[in-house]
């Protein structure tokens, strides 16, 4: 079966590529780069929390202890 390679669009066998469901290593490799620079994201509901609002609640569970 043939798929299209996420990063270069390049049809690719998916049965037996050990780099599935990429093309190659580079390929691969570009798109985990990208997960490292934070180029994709999951949503998420969560509250993300400023440096400064952490250092308040380490402080705070600090006091309690």
């Amino acid at each position: 079966m043939l798929v299209k390679c996420p990063n270069c669009k390049k049809e690719t066998e998916f049965v037996g590529n050990p780099f599935r469901p990429f093309c190659s290593e580079r390929c691969k490799l570009i798109d985990l780069g990208a997960w490292v620079d934070e180029e994709y994201k999951i949503p998420s509901d969560q509250e993300v929390l400023s440096e400064e609002d952490i250092k308040l609640i380490q402080e705070r569970s600090r006091e309690n202890d």
